[in-house]
C-alpha cells in the first residue's frame, strides 16, 4: 500500500503522523511512503531523514493525496484536505467528529473510509491510541493553568504551590481518567493541593493508591462540584465520553460561585468542552473571560510539546497503521474488534453510533458499509 503523510495546517499544530522510524517500519513490510516536504520540521525532524529509512518526498499535500491509498494525519483534516479524500483513501487521524457536523459531512460526501485514533479500543476497553495525547495533555494543562494564574496572563495572581507561610493554591480535575490523574500528577508536584473529581468509585479508590493519599479524590456529584468551586483557583475538566461530545460539568450561571480571575482549563474542547462557556482557542490565542472567569481552551494543547507529542503518538500509531496497511481496513477490523470501533465513517455512511447521534446522522454498521 502507498501511506501518505501531509503536512499539519491547524493553526498553532507542529506534530507530525510519522517518524523516520514509523516510516521504515512501513517500508520493511513492503509499503511505499510518501511525506509533503518539511512535515516534520516542527517536530525537529528533516526530509533527509526520512529519506535515509525509504520515504519519498512530495512538495505539496495535493500530490500526497493524489499517490497515497492510506493517509495518516495527527488532526482532522481541515476543510482543503476534505476536498483532496476520494472514495479509494483512508484516512487515519484524530477526528472528534460528534461536536463537529459541518466536518463530518463532509467526510460522508467524500466517500473515503475514515479511521479515528480516539475511539480505537484495546482487548481491555482502553483507547491506546488516545491515552500517550492524554498523557501528554494532562500534565500541559496543569503547567498551562499555573501560568495563567499569573497575574500578567489575567489569573489571580497566585503561585501554584504557595511558598513557607503562604498557602497554596487548590486544584479541581473533573475526570479521573487519563488526562486527568496526570494533570492531578503535576499538580501533586508542584504542591498544590489538588482534588479529583469522578463518578466511578472503583477509579477513585485507584487513584488514591496511585497518589499515595496526596490528592483528596472526591465523587462527582453536582452538588459537590458547586460546593467546591468557591474555594478553588485552577479547575481543570477531563471529561470524555469516548466517541460523543463531551456533557457540560460547569454551567455559565455556576462562574459567579468562583473565585475573581480564577481559571479554567477545559482538556475536552475538542470533543466540544465540558464546561458550558467554552470555545476552541488556539496557542497563539489561548484565554478569554467570561464572568470574570479565565478560559483556556487550546483545541491541540500537546501540539505545543511536538518533540514529545509526535514520538509518543507514533509509539503508539504505528502497530495500527501497519496492520491497515497490510491488510487492508475491512481484514484489519474483523481480526481486530477494538480497531473495528475506529472506523466512524466509510463510503458515505456514519459507522460510529455515537457520532451518528450527536450529528444526527443516520448510522450504518462498519462491516456493512464496507462490505457495500
Amino acid at each position: 500500500m502507498k501511506v501518505g503523510c501531509p503536512t499539519e495546517i491547524k493553526t498553532d499544530e507542529y506534530r507530525v503522523a510519522l517518524t523516520p522510524a514509523g516510516v521504515r517500519e512501513l517500508v520493511e513490510h513492503g509499503h511505499e511512503v510518501v511525506i509533503q516536504a518539511g512535515a516534520g520540521e516542527g517536530s525537529a525532524i528533516t526530509d533527509a531523514e526520512y529519506v535515509s529509512q525509504g520515504a519519498s518526498i512530495l512538495p505539496d499535500a495535493a500530490a500526497v493525496f493524489a499517490a497515497s491509498d492510506m493517509i495518516v494525519k495527527v488532526k482532522e483534516p481541515q476543510a482543503v484536505e476534505v476536498a483532496l479524500l476520494e472514495p479509494r483513501h483512508t484516512l487515519f487521524t484524530y477526528l472528534h467528529l460528534a461536536p463537529d457536523p459541518e466536518l463530518t459531512k463532509g467526510l460522508v460526501a467524500s466517500g473515503a473510509t475514515c479511521v479515528a485514533y480516539e475511539t480505537v479500543e484495546d482487548a481491555r476497553g482502553r483507547l491506546p491510541l488516545l491515552a500517550p495525547m492524554s498523557e501528554v495533555a494532562g500534565k500541559i494543562a496543569t503547567q498551562a493553568g499555573a501560568f495563567m494564574l499569573e497575574k500578567p496572563l489575567g489569573g489571580r495572581g497566585i503561585l501554584l504551590g504557595g511558598v513557607p507561610g503562604v498557602a497554596a493554591a487548590k486544584v479541581m480535575i473533573i475526570g479521573g481518567g487519563v488526562v486527568g490523574m496526570n494533570a492531578a500528577f503535576i499538580a501533586l508536584g508542584m504542591e498544590a493541593t489538588v482534588y479529583v473529581y469522578d463518578r466511578n468509585i472503583d477509579r477513585l479508590r485507584e487513584l488514591d493508591i496511585a497518589f499515595g493519599g496526596r490528592a483528596d479524590t472526591c465523587y462527582a456529584s453536582t452538588l459537590d462540584i458547586e460546593q467546591r468551586l468557591p474555594e478553588v483557583d485552577l479547575v481543570i475538566g477531563a471529561v470524555l465520553v469516548a466517541g460523543a461530545k463531551a456533557p457540560y460539568v460547569i454551567r455559565r450561571d455556576q462562574l459567579a460561585l468562583m473565585k475573581p480571575s480564577a481559571v479554567l482549563v477545559d482538556v475536552s474542547i475538542d470533543q466540544g468542552g465540558c464546561f458550558e462557556t467554552s470555545r476552541a482557542t488556539t496557542h497563539s490565542d489561548p484565554t478569554y473571560e467570561v464572568d470574570g472567569v479565565l478560559h483556556y481552551c487550546v483545541a491541540n494543547m500537546p501540539g505545543a510539546v511536538p518533540i514529545t507529542s509526535t514520538r509518543a503518538l507514533t509509539n503508539a500509531t504505528m502497530p495500527y497503521v501497519i496492520d491497515v496497511a497490510t491488510k487492508g481496513v475491512e481484514r484489519a477490523a474483523r481480526e481486530n474488534p477494538g480497531l473495528a470501533k475506529g472506523i466512524n465513517v466509510v463510503g458515505g455512511k456514519v459507522t460510529y453510533a455515537p457520532v451518528a447521534e450527536a450529528t444526527g446522522l443516520p448510522y450504518v454498521d462498519a462491516f456493512e458499509a464496507l462490505a457495500a
